[in-house]
């Protein structure tokens, strides 16, 4: 590259210098911003830095003098620590991230911060041995989909199950689903896709990473009503595990040492009725399915089934069908 070119690039090296090398503890002074620009071939002096400082403060980056005037670093940032710090943590913990693409994350994630703060991230990195999905199809899929809404288009997919080889195979055959696309969620550490089925004439939800082959059709989005009211944070309270069921008004008397678990699960708005001094219930929608007859079992004796009759009903036979089996 040519020296021209190199001194119309020093602005933006010394940029990156500020950037990736500089925080409240690690200053960079003239002389050693200087120097540092020749590693790039580009010959500066003072009155060249101190120029350079003005228009990075003009463009809005916080460069900021240090008071004993021994050097420049850079003060407030996009993406403060702890907030990058939280991000690594949801990226490890994704269980629908390969190990594969959380390291190229994380590592992008460490180039928002300076060298200093990016090792603290590092030593952060714990993703060997994390149970995460094998399916590096997840994030082409999320972008279909993403694609398909803009567009307002049906898709068209097959879906997986796993075998007992650890291979995912296509459900039914290999017969193609088709169903338009509303919206995405993440649950339980998976990602799902919300839609609605036209042939059924109900909406229903698909874990993307076992969506299959996904391809847009000519067909525009139909169900549109069906989501007009269409509450996604209501239906993942009343979704256990993401499965489906009949909907439930349903009253659940519990030990008054459970606020917190049912709080947890169903939000802060949940209207708590005290029982006498040891009890509560409260008033609740659930999807009546397996899985929230489940829940209900892994909270244990603290927790009844009041009402309606059919649920309790349901819920008995539930337990009688395990209890069977030993």
């Amino acid at each position: 590259m040519a020296k021209s070119n190199n001194h119309k690039m020093a602005l933006l090296y010394m940029m990156q210098e500020l950037l990736q090398g500089t925080d409240e503890d690690h200053a960079l002074n003239a002389s050693e911003l200087i120097k540092a620009l020749e590693k790039y071939d580009c010959e500066a002096d003072r009155r060249t830095i101190y120029s350079n400082v003005e228009i990075l403060q003009d463009f809005g980056i916080d460069v900021i003098k240090k008071e004993n005037g021994q050097g420049y670093y850079i003060g407030s940032r996009d993406f403060e620590l702890p907030e990058l710090k939280l991000l690594v943590d949801s990226v490890q913990s994704s269980k629908f991230i390969t190990e594969k693409k959380s390291r190229e994350l994380i590592g992008k994630l460490m180039k928002l911060t300076n060298e200093y703060s990016a090792k603290q991230l590092n030593r952060s990195v714990f993703i060997r041995n994390r149970m995460k999905t094998g399916n590096e199809n997840v994030y082409y899929n999320v972008d279909a989909l993403h694609e398909a809404m803009n567009r307002n288009r049906q898709i068209g997919f097959k879906y997986g199950e796993w075998s007992t080889g650890r291979k995912l195979v296509e459900k039914k055959g290999g017969k193609e689903y088709l169903v338009s696309p509303w919206a995405l969620t993440w649950d339980d550490e998976n990602y799902y896709l919300i839609a609605f089925d036209e042939a059924a004439g109900i909406i229903k939800h698909y874990r993307v990473d076992k969506m299959l082959g996904i391809g847009l059709t000519d067909k525009e989005r139909v169900g549109q009503e069906a989501f007009r009211d269409f509450d996604l944070a209501a239906f993942s309270k009343k979704t256990f595990g993401m499965f489906g069921g009949p909907d439930a008004d349903v009253v659940l008397r519990c030990s008054k040492n459970l606020v917190g678990v049912i709080i947890d699960r169903f939000g802060t708005e949940t209207t708590i009725v005290p029982e006498g001094g040891e009890h509560f219930h409260v008033h609740v929608t659930v999807a009546v399915s397996p899985q929230f007859y489940g829940w209900v079992t892994g909270i244990g004796a603290g927790i009844e089934i009041s009402s309606p009759a059919e649920v309790r009903e349901g819920y008995k036979e539930y337990l009688q069908g395990i209890l069977s089996k030993y």
